[in-house]
C-alpha cells in the first residue's frame, strides 16, 4: 500500500467551507471542502506552493441535496433527516453496492486534485436516528471501507468523532478530527493518536459557550491541536496557544 502522509501531533490546523478561502492563515495543514476546487481548481496547488498540506472534506455517511452527483443516490439508501441540517439525510451505509461507486468517485476525484488526506464527516450513524437499524459492527465495516479507500489512493484519512470505537479502529486511521469533544466531554479517549504519533485537530465552537481557557490546559496535556472555531466554518479560528 501506498505510504501516506501522517501529521505529527502539535501540526496546526485550519478549517474553512464557508467564505472565501483565507490562504494567509498561519497554519500546517488546511482542510477545505472538497467542491472547493470545483470554483477554484488551483487552490490545491496554490497551498502546496507555500508548503502548506490539505486535507479534503467529503461527506460519507449522510446526503446533502446540493451536491453535483446528489442525482446518483438512489431513495432505497436516503433515510432521515439530519438533525439541524435540513438540506441532509443519513445514508444506509450496510449498502456499499450502491454507495461504493458513488464515494469511490469521491475519492478518486480527491486523488486527482492532489488532496494530501481525507476528512471523512459523519461517521457514527450508529448511534443517531437514521432510519435504518444500523449496528456498531456495520459501522466499524462501513468506516474500514472509508479508510481502506483513502489509503489506497495515496491518501491519508482522520478518524472524524465516532470515540466508541477508537480502540477498534485506531489502526485503520492515520489522525483525528474531534467536534466539540471538550463541551461534550470525551476529548481524553482521543489521547491514543498522540500516543502513535499523530495528530488530533479539536475544533471547539464559540456557540457552545466554550472559551480558550476552559480546554486549551487539556489540550496541551493531551497533545491535541485544540482551536476556537465558529460553525459555520468560516475563515475565523482561535488557536490555543
Amino acid at each position: 500500500m501506498t505510504k501516506v502522509w501522517i501529521p505529527a501531533p502539535g501540526t496546526t490546523f485550519q478549517i474553512q467551507f464557508s467564505g472565501t478561502l483565507d490562504e494567509s492563515v498561519d497554519a500546517n495543514v488546511f482542510d477545505i471542502d472538497s467542491d472547493l476546487t470545483d470554483s477554484d481548481p488551483t487552490v490545491i496547488d496554490r497551498l502546496h506552493a507555500n508548503g502548506k498540506r490539505v486535507i479534503c472534506y467529503i461527506d460519507v455517511g449522510s446526503y446533502e441535496n446540493y451536491r453535483s452527483d446528489a442525482s446518483k443516490f438512489p431513495p432505497e439508501v436516503l433515510g432521515n433527516a439530519y438533525a439541524g441540517f435540513p438540506d441532509e439525510q443519513w445514508l444506509d451505509i450496510r449498502r456499499l453496492d450502491i454507495l461504493g461507486p458513488i464515494l469511490s468517485a469521491r475519492f478518486d476525484k480527491a486523488r486527482n486534485q492532489g488532496c494530501d488526506g481525507i476528512d471523512p464527516d459523519n461517521m457514527d450513524g450508529y448511534q443517531n436516528s437514521t432510519g435504518f437499524p444500523l449496528t456498531a459492527e456495520d459501522q466499524l465495516h462501513f468506516n474500514k471501507w472509508v479508510s481502506n479507500s483513502a489509503r489506497s489512493r495515496g491518501m491519508s484519512v482522520g478518524l472524524k468523532n465516532d470515540p466508541d470505537q477508537i480502540s477498534d479502529l485506531i489502526s485503520h486511521f492515520d489522525w483525528a478530527i474531534t467536534e466539540s469533544c471538550y463541551a461534550d466531554g470525551w476529548c481524553s479517549e482521543e489521547a491514543a493518536f498522540p500516543s502513535k504519533g499523530s495528530a488530533v485537530f479539536q475544533i471547539e465552537y464559540t456557540e457552545n459557550g466554550t472559551n480558550k481557557s476552559d480546554f486549551c490546559p487539556q489540550s496541551s496535556s493531551l497533545r491535541l491541536s485544540g482551536f476556537l472555531k465558529h460553525q459555520s466554518l468560516d475563515a475565523y479560528r482561535d488557536p490555543c496557544p
